[in-house]
């Protein structure tokens, strides 16, 4: 056996993995060779048309699924291509494992001109991975997957690099004596502290609960302890659906409006889970106005997240999942005295977001995507769409809500992560929310998604350049520059890539579009930003 087929058997039959995303180079020839009969019993290969592509859909594809995605990328400029998709998996915790080749062993570090060479590949993708691994002995493969996977399983998650010299591919490795994954047990919360928690919390007459994506494996336990608390509760935008749709405690991803704020200031205890309480969720507006005056009570994998943002009166470091489920057995009987619901639909009216001038053109939009895909996952990219639809919309279970607004903030996500997710759950719908300028990023994924025959829907909100990016040039003062740019013909690019493509500008239009929607390939419905506002008066 060679080290490639060892690094074959292992993604497939110790860690399940079914599929890797990647592009084939000269570097990893030898990869390929342990990939031959994918179609029985192998990994499917999925290639993108860009190593970033490539890394955003292993994003959507772990988001989607709680699985790590993968892909093989080539040394050198193929590393430097997929950084900045790792970068986003960083900020959002999204466990990724990247194999790449790199130059031979005799060779790194010598700066000798090398094909692909870079002074120092692992020490330059350490800082967009929880772990970046050069193997220098074959038989240790075995191992340093199994750290990876130990990431994925048992800490904060997020990228994972191994890189393999390509003099190493071939090498002779021993047969693992066992092909079995290492069970390991998550960390559960300290009991002493759970019991102060409960106490501090069984006690309290205005809790809140704040709910970020490290609790999204444990919705029936999230449900119970908040009904339990009868606490009005914020879930992050990688929470979104933790709750169910229209849950009547369920605050949303609101945490930088001014009625959910005022909650956040009145509350005797506050309850933080898995979420880092950072900018993208919290302060989006940017003016440091979130401010927690209670008791704090904080859980979470990472010590040292624990000791950012925001300072605990008491902090737990343990599973997100596992302290939901004993905090709920704790806590018992449902609360009746503290009103949660009531202050919920107080602070929901407060805010009026169907009725706010800023979300009146989406309201619709969301309107129509849900009456005709109610169960679709929405992946976003960073885009006018997606950041009303963090404010408006509802998701009725989790993994059905994620985008590049938070953390990193990465454009051109949108399109190659819905890809992903559509190759994870081809049991539900898919809509990727791009806009005319982010798009431009990632476009060539459509001859991606064209030759997979994935039934995606994009909706392109075409605003004609950068819209977000001119309104805070405007509060600013500053002339625009750089905002205003050309975009070319989207529908003759589509038809190039084979895709089905429409061109809406009202609520009509696009509900005709998306009952057309083919089912064995993707659909580009472009809507015109300017007729669609004026089509609603």
């Amino acid at each position: 056996m060679t080290c490639a087929e060892l690094l074959i058997r292992l993604l497939r039959d110790t860690y399940a993995t079914d599929t890797v995303f990647g592009i084939p180079g000269v570097h990893t020839i030898e990869l390929y060779r342990g990939l031959e009969g994918g179609d029985n019993g192998g990994l499917r290969h999925v290639t993108p048309r860009h190593e970033q592509g490539a890394g955003f859909m292993a994003d959507g594809y772990a988001r989607a699924t709680g699985k790590p995605g993968v892909c093989f990328i080539i040394t050198g400029p193929g590393m430097t291509n997929i950084a900045t998709a790792m970068g986003q998996a960083l900020a959002d915790s999204v466990p990724m494992l990247v194999i790449s080749s790199v130059n031979r062993r005799d060779t790194l570090g010598r700066g000798q001109g090398r094909l692909h060479e870079l002074p120092d590949q692992r020490n330059m993708l350490s800082g967009v991975a929880r772990f970046s691994h050069t193997l220098l002995d074959p038989e240790a493969l075995p191992e340093v997957m199994a750290r990876a996977f130990a990431i994925f399983d048992g800490a904060r998650p997020g990228p994972v690099h191994i890189e393999i010299p390509i003099d190493l591919f071939n090498a002779a490795v021993t047969e693992p004596r066992s092909w079995r994954r290492a069970a390991l047990a998550k960390a559960a919360p300290d009991p002493a502290a759970l019991d102060q928690a409960c106490t501090w919390l069984a006690g309290a007459k205005r809790p809140l609960v704040l709910m970020g994506g490290g609790c999204v494996a444990a919705p029936e336990a999230a449900r119970g302890l908040v009904e339990a608390l009868d606490a009005p509760t914020v879930t992050t935008i990688n929470a979104k659906g933790l709750l169910g749709r229209g849950h009547p405690l369920d605050l949303g991803a609101n945490a930088s409006l001014p009625a959910v704020r005022e909650l956040a200031r009145e509350a005797d205890v506050v309850l933080a889970i898995g979420t880092e309480l950072g900018e993208t969720d919290y302060d989006v507006v940017f003016d440091d106005g979130f401010v927690i005056a209670g008791k704090l009570i904080r859980i979470d994998i990472d010590p040292e997240q624990l000791a950012r943002n925001q300072e605990a009166d008491l902090a737990l470091v343990a599973d997100a999942g596992l302290s939901l489920v004993a905090l709920a057995d704790r806590i018992g009987v449902p609360a009746s005295r503290r009103e949660g619901a009531a202050r919920t639909q107080a602070a929901l009216t407060a805010l009026g977001l169907a009725e706010d001038p800023a979300f009146a053109a989406y309201v619709p939009l969301f309107e129509t995507l849900r009456e005709a895909l109610p169960e679709a996952i929405i992946v976003g990219d960073s885009c006018a769409t997606t950041y009303a639809a963090n404010h408006l919309v509802s998701q009725p279970a989790v993994r059905r809500f994620f985008n590049a607004s938070t953390g990193y903030g990465t454009l051109g996500y949108g399109l190659p992560a819905a890809m992903g997710a559509c190759l994870a759950r081809p049991d539900l719908p898919v809509i990727a929310l791009v806009g005319d300028g982010g798009i431009m990023f990632t476009l060539t994924e459509l001859a991606c998604a064209v030759e997979e025959r994935l039934p995606l829907v994009i909706v392109l909100w075409h605003n004609q350049g950068y819209e977000e990016i001119r309104r805070f040039m405007d509060n600013a003062g500053v002339a625009r520059l750089g905002v205003d740019i050309q975009a070319p013909d989207f529908q003759t690019l589509a038809a190039g890539f084979g895709c089905a493509a429409t061109r809406v500008g009202d609520v009509p239009g696009l509900a005709r579009a998306l009952a057309k929607r083919p089912t064995a390939g993707p659909m580009l419905i472009e809507i015109d930003a300017a007729s669609w506002e004026a089509s609603l008066g």
